[in-house]
């Protein structure tokens, strides 16, 4: 039987410990070669020019950025490689994202070891790998379908919604966009017509459903 190509992976994760985990799996693996490792964005691209993987598996929140921003650098620097993200929440307004960018993949870091490995050699097959309950809306943001309710709000009524989400009050929404009460009070009138809610709390369920907050 033919020895299956190695894989050569670069792993682009800050946290230590996760780190080390991941790549002692990966290199456990006989058809894995751990090329590189790295903690941040700049670090990322640099090694991936430098040694042209099969794969870069990429954190999403980084030191210096957010990894999806930075998929369109890796792929030019090494046009072969495939980009698996590493998130700790997957939503389908993030799948969209990585698929737009050009990514290969999205998997969340509670997944276990195993399933990366499986996930790494999709992507590097060609494949794509996404969580199926992701796909429809993903393909709805991908379409254009989704995305009307959070265009419809204001950038006002957006810090309104972000501050809302931390569970921010009226008052201190008015004290931290420095508005009279009365028009942090409006702020978040307009909000809860704009998404159809009903409370506060139901507003940012719904904008955390589509993806508003991510």
């Amino acid at each position: 039987m033919a020895t299956p190509p190695t894989i050569r992976v670069i792993l682009v994760e800050d946290h230590a410990m996760v780190a080390e985990a991941i790549g002692l799996a990966l290199g456990k693996a006989p058809d894995f070669e751990v090329v590189a490792q790295t903690g941040t964005i700049a670090g990322a691209v640099a090694e991936t020019r430098r040694f042209q993987p099969d794969v870069v598996v990429l954190d999403r929140r980084l030191p210096d950025g957010d990894g999806i921003t930075a998929i369109e650098r890796l792929s030019a620097a090494a046009p072969k490689a495939r980009v698996l993200v590493l998130t700790g929440e997957a939503t389908a307004s993030v799948a969209a994202r990585v698929v737009s960018a050009g990514g290969a993949g999205l998997m969340v870091k509670s997944s276990r070891l195993g399933e990366l490995e499986s996930a790494v050699r999709e992507v590097a097959s060609g494949g794509v790998v996404l969580a199926p309950a992701l796909l429809p809306g993903m393909l709805d943001r991908l379409t254009g379908r989704a995305g009307l309710l959070g265009s419809a709000l204001t950038a006002r009524e957006r810090e309104t919604l972000l501050l809302m989400a931390e569970g921010a009050s009226t008052a201190e929404i008015s004290e931290r966009l420095g508005v009279a009460r009365n028009t942090a009070r409006n702020h978040v009138q307009h909000v809860l017509e704009k998404l159809g809610a009903g409370s506060k709390l139901e507003a940012v369920a719904i904008a955390r459903r589509d993806g508003l907050l991510d």
